[in-house]
């Protein structure tokens, strides 16, 4: 193998772990900004649902309490 080759092949292996590396970063970064994304907002609905619930049974609460007085 001539020096060129060498040398060629050194920097073809050089490049192809850069690129390698930082398209894994990339799709590593996508992937956990798009599981966070879903992870939230399924947490905001069940939040969001807790907390309507607990408002409808004080609401209705207070109306039996309203309509007993």
């Amino acid at each position: 193998m001539t020096l060129q080759n060498k040398v060629t092949n050194k920097v073809r292996t050089q490049v192809l772990n850069k690129v390698r590396t930082q398209v894994l970063n990339q799709v590593e970064n996508q992937v956990r900004d798009q599981v966070l994304d879903q992870v939230m907002g399924q947490v905001e609905n069940q939040v969001e649902n807790q907390v309507w619930d607990q408002v409808g049974d004080q609401v209705r609460e207070q109306i039996s309490n309203d309509l007993r007085k």
